[in-house]
């Protein structure tokens, strides 16, 4: 879903702010061979880069130490919380990396900008994040109806709830349109007739760090081929960088 969140983060501006909730994904993690699936799966849907030999190599054992690790990063703030969930995204899902322990995590924080990665180690450890990510399995798991998944007991995940002035949620759950989130943005009062427009493909990786292609035509609006040809031309001019990833690319400024 980061594409049409990243989307909407460029038109909405300070209107927006993300409160990640981690609903537990899985305690432990089921047959490898399902993982490769259910991986390559999103990538055809989406578009969005994925590396899944991760699962066949060395599968991780659970994403509790992971959730639980962006709960430590959450003590030091959202954008810190941010920049930290989405190293975990880009180590699982395109860079092969197992994070399932203290070490890899904490390795992880040092890569963040501005994260105290002593503070992270001790907070990882700490009664309060266990309480905090108990927090959000509950919260997750008081979901009802259709927007409960029948293998978690918890909110299917990806879930988002859309809140504005009035304190009443617009849910969307699962894997959905940008338009889906667009219109539950707007009846919680979101406004997206701003100045400004899209940025160009520099911008959005200034602002953003990493983008995937999809992000990139998602957040700079550039449907079809346009956002493939955007990068590779800066990419030819060295402004741009890509790192390859099995299914597709993560870039970066040059």
């Amino acid at each position: 879903m980061e594409p049409a969140l990243r989307r909407l983060a460029v038109e909405l501006g300070d209107q927006l702010s993300i409160q990640p909730v981690m609903g537990g994904l899985a305690r432990e993690f089921g047959s490898p061979v399902e993982q490769v699936s259910a991986w390559l799966e999103v990538a055809d849907a989406t578009g969005m880069p994925v590396d899944p030999r991760l699962w066949l190599a060395s599968p991780p054992a659970s994403s509790y130490p992971a959730s639980l690790a962006v709960k430590a990063a959450a003590e030091q703030g959202s954008e810190i919380e941010a920049a930290y969930l989405r190293r975990l995204r880009e180590g699982f899902a395109c860079a092969r990396r197992k994070l399932d322990t203290r070490d890899a995590l904490v390795a992880e924080a040092r890569a963040v900008p501005g994260c105290d990665v002593d503070r992270f180690a001790v907070d990882l450890g700490s009664h309060a994040v266990v309480e905090a990510f108990g927090a959000d399995l509950e919260r997750a798991g008081a979901v009802d109806g259709g927007a409960r998944d029948p293998a978690t007991e918890r909110a299917r995940i990806p879930s988002l709830e859309f809140r504005g002035d009035d304190g009443r949620a617009r849910v969307v759950h699962g894997r959905t349109s940008y338009e889906a989130l667009r219109d539950a943005a707007q009846a919680a009062g979101a406004e997206f007739d701003r100045p400004g427009g899209h940025p160009g493909v520099e911008d959005a990786l200034a602002q953003f760090g990493t983008l995937a292609t999809a992000e990139v035509a998602a957040v700079c609006d550039l449907p079809g081929p346009r956002a493939a040809a955007e990068l590779w031309r800066l990419a030819g001019e060295w402004r741009v960088r890509s790192d390859r990833c099995l299914t597709g690319e993560l870039w970066s400024a040059a």
